[in-house]
């Protein structure tokens, strides 16, 4: 089977045009990239899309899209999703919500706030947690060569990266720069907005996805979330870093589709 197209459009919602890259056909299935940018028309969504009809926004103050100065805390980002996620439901029905990194952060909260929006939830290496006695590194100060070391399982062997600057190259530092500032509001200096002390609320059946050697969400973080959401599975990626969907991607989508499915 061909992979099907992923392609973009901005949407307005409120004051704000946003980017989301969407495709295929099929029950939706949401996906909430990371903290460094968009993942644009990857392979992985382009397999997804074969099945299903794949919405992928790009967050508030990342890329193209607007609405960042409207953001003053976690609530404010619950409630975009939630104006933006509602006619999809009821057009549709709930969706599949995939959060990855800060989208996995991002991704839990909707799913707390608003159950009926959320039909499966899928946390891909989240961030959202802190436990004192395992620190994250600081994605923001740490120096690359580290950086790399931490992202990936082999550093050496890491697979190229698409993003949604393909075609811009011009503008990828400047845009790069802004995603890593927008990011620092809900990740600098700690992860932690309080998310923990509502995960007893979640109710979604809910997947924990880790890489077994991600340095920047160590996998003790699976096991916290695991341990809070009631119900949730857990499964350990091996050779997967902090981008299982990117390092080991088949694996990954076996995992996702197994759980959706």
């Amino acid at each position: 089977m061909m992979d099907a197209t992923i392609h973009s459009r901005m949407e307005d919602l409120g004051d704000a045009s946003y980017r989301v890259f969407m495709g295929g056909s099929g029950s939706p299935l949401v996906f909430f990239h990371g903290f460094e940018q968009h993942p644009g028309a990857a392979s992985f969504l382009k397999r997804l899309a074969q099945g299903r009809t794949v919405l992928a926004p790009e967050h508030p103050g990342f890329g193209q899209s607007g609405g960042f100065t409207d953001l003053t805390d976690i609530l404010d980002l619950i409630l975009h999703y939630r104006t933006w996620l509602t006619p999809i439901v009821a057009e549709h029905g709930a969706v599949d919500l995939v959060g990855h990194s800060l989208g996995g952060m991002f991704a839990a909260e909707v799913a707390v706030a608003c159950p009926d929006l959320v039909r499966r939830l899928v946390l891909v290496d989240a961030y959202g947690l802190w436990l004192d006695d395992h620190p994250m590194p600081d994605p923001f100060a740490i120096p690359q060569k580290a950086f790399d070391e931490a992202k990936w399982a082999d550093p050496a062997r890491a697979p190229r990266e698409t993003n949604s600057f393909e075609g811009d190259a011009k503008h990828y530092i400047f845009y790069r720069s802004q995603n890593l500032g927008s990011a620092s509001k809900f990740m600098w200096p700690i992860p932690d907005r309080g998310l923990a002390r509502r995960l007893k609320h979640l109710r979604v059946p809910t997947l924990v996805l880790h890489g077994s050697d991600d340095g920047l969400v160590p996998p003790v973080y699976a096991e916290a979330w695991g341990a809070a959401i009631p119900g949730a599975e857990v499964k350990i990626l091996r050779g997967a870093g902090h981008l299982p969907m990117v390092e080991t991607e088949d694996a990954f989508l076996e995992a996702l589709r197994e759980f959706l499915d």
